[in-house]
């Protein structure tokens, strides 16, 4: 359920505040390799509803290649991916030089945002499977769109529950580590804010998620997950947590 294990967390990608946009894409696939490439309108303002119509000046492309293979008999796969983003991104440096730069609707020049990151899946045996997740961008501009990540680290793992004969059972563990760039540390540390972070001070540090569920199988197309998650240094912030979430998911599909 945490953000960071739903996308790359690096990855600012391109949706309004209800995580819609307009965009193109392509695919090639060939016999083991794919290639994708997509190009994305940007919201006019940080995390906002209306798009920005200044297709010249704003957008967010994204590429990326994928391998799949097998290992023993079982398959998987490697994705590289790469992004870059213009619209109105507030400069972290700017902002600490000189804030009456800062406007209302955050400061007026398009800027560039780019990253790159990289996912490894595996099927390790029939009911079982791992992921490992490395993403990085610049740092340097505010995050746009998604979430306030500049580097993250994660892996997880994946068991279903045909080994102890629930076989539409499900039991993940996940965990991630989430970091921030220098000049994006001393912005918040100087009360600035970010999509999701920022109360007025800084005592940094990485922040560390561990998340794990279980997924029971019920009647009717029903399932019942309860979820937990500990988190430390939330925010980055030495100061605040550690911090215990639990959470309980209802599906149900025909």
């Amino acid at each position: 359920m945490n953000w960071a294990f739903i996308n790359n967390g690096a990855w600012d990608y391109p949706a309004n505040s209800l995580g819609y946009t307009n965009g193109a894409s392509v695919e090639l696939e060939l016999v083991s390799w794919s290639a994708r490439a997509g190009i994305f309108q940007v919201s006019r303002v940080a995390n906002g509803v209306r798009m920005d119509w200044n297709l010249l000046h704003a957008w967010s492309w994204t590429g990326e290649v994928e391998k799949r293979h097998t290992l023993g008999g079982h398959p998987g796969a490697m994705r590289g991916f790469a992004y870059e983003e213009r619209a109105h991104l507030g400069n972290y440096q700017d902002s600490l030089s000189s804030p009456s730069s800062l406007q209302m609707n955050g400061q007026s020049q398009y800027r560039p945002k780019y990253g790159f990151g990289i996912n490894l899946e595996q099927e390790i045996r029939k009911n079982a499977g791992a992921f490992v997740r490395l993403g990085w961008n610049d740092g340097k501009n505010q995050t746009y769109e998604f979430t306030d990540v500049d580097r993250t680290a994660s892996a997880g793992v994946r068991l279903r529950g045909e080994a102890w004969r629930r076989s539409g059972d499900t039991a993940g563990l996940a965990v991630v580590v989430n970091g921030i760039s220098a000049v994006h540390r001393q912005f918040l540390a100087a009360g600035g804010l970010g999509i999701t972070v920022g109360d007025g001070k800084l005592n940094y540090g990485k922040e560390e998620i561990l998340e794990a569920y279980y997924s029971f199988a019920m009647r009717w197309g029903v399932s019942v997950s309860p979820d937990f998650q500990f988190v430390v240094n939330p925010a980055y912030n030495r100061d605040r947590g550690p911090a215990s979430i639990f959470a309980l998911r209802l599906h149900w599909e025909k």
